[in-house]
């Protein structure tokens, strides 16, 4: 089946949401829509215009972002989304009802500016989400189309600094070949006590990382290391996700692109965070 509009998936975001216990990441939102919407592994990883981000996972932000500006999800710095008081009470919304509340928002927010009023309401914030949706899928598509320019062993580097400033000691590249796409390990250590030897794979994949690559990379690892991490600049399959978590194996972690390019943000890593200046002309002709 086609992958819904943003507005049919406003109910299947509340779903799933609800299934997940009230609060959920990203991911995991998006694994419990495909089962709801039971999508097959293809269409849950068509990427949309071919870029690095799956159609789905465009289409649920946005819904996520409506909901949000009418009042039923939250979600916080971590990345976590939240049904607020008023979603948990709710199972379903009507979606041209939600769409008319926040064209409302925009509407009231431009009739304030213009007459004159002083600081920004709390509408104009909630509005601004929106928009800011918009410009943080487009950073994310850029820094993830710099990554892929990268000369494979620069990229390497990236990751292993990335690691140690996650908090990873004796992280190493590895120089060697055929060794069952293993590029590097490292030592996670939790509250200074257990430690777990990490071995992992950096590489700039173009689409989707299907599930054989971590069979391969589970296969090379075992008996050699604790955890297995991944970090690439595609999007995983959802075999791949079923496959990284599969009862009874080695449970491999894994970083997309977009995960790599809120971690490079989140520590600074060649990403800037500009701060915006707001003049309000109106305090100042107030004294």
């Amino acid at each position: 089946m086609p992958i819904p509009t943003y507005d049919k998936l406003f109910n299947p975001v509340i779903e799933a949401i609800k299934n997940l216990g009230g609060s959920a990441k990203n991911d995991e939102i998006l694994s419990e829509i495909t089962k709801i919407l039971k999508l097959t592994d293809e269409e849950a990883s068509e990427l949309y215009n071919n870029g690095n981000r799956s159609v789905l996972d465009y289409r649920v932000a946005w819904a996520k972002s409506y909901l949000k500006v009418y009042g039923v999800l939250s979600n916080s710095t971590r990345g976590v989304w939240a049904l607020t008081s008023k979603g948990l009470k709710i199972d379903k919304v009507n979606a041209n009802e939600v769409k008319r509340y926040v064209k409302s928002y925009e509407h009231n927010t431009n009739i304030e500016e213009t007459s004159g009023s002083s600081a920004p309401c709390e509408k104009n914030n909630i509005c601004n989400f929106i928009t800011k949706t918009t410009q943080e899928l487009k950073w994310e598509d850029k820094l993830i189309a710099t990554l892929k320019k990268m000369d494979p062993f620069a990229f390497e580097r990236l990751a292993q600094r990335l690691l140690r400033e996650a908090g990873f000691d004796n992280v190493e590249v590895t120089k060697k070949s055929g060794d069952g796409g293993i590029d590097g390990k490292g030592v996670f250590k939790i509250a200074g006590f257990i430690s777990f030897n990490i071995y992992f794979q950096c590489k700039r994949y173009e689409g989707t990382v299907p599930s054989s690559v971590i069979r391969d990379f589970r296969g090379a690892i075992m008996g050699r290391a604790d955890k297995g991490l991944i970090i690439t600049t595609g999007v995983f399959s959802k075999e791949a996700k079923d496959e990284a978590r599969r009862d009874g194996a080695l449970i491999i972690d894994l970083i997309d692109g977009y995960d790599l390019a809120n971690k490079l943000k989140e520590f600074n890593l060649g990403v800037q965070i500009v701060e915006q200046i707001e003049i309000d002309e109106k305090w100042f002709n107030e004294l």
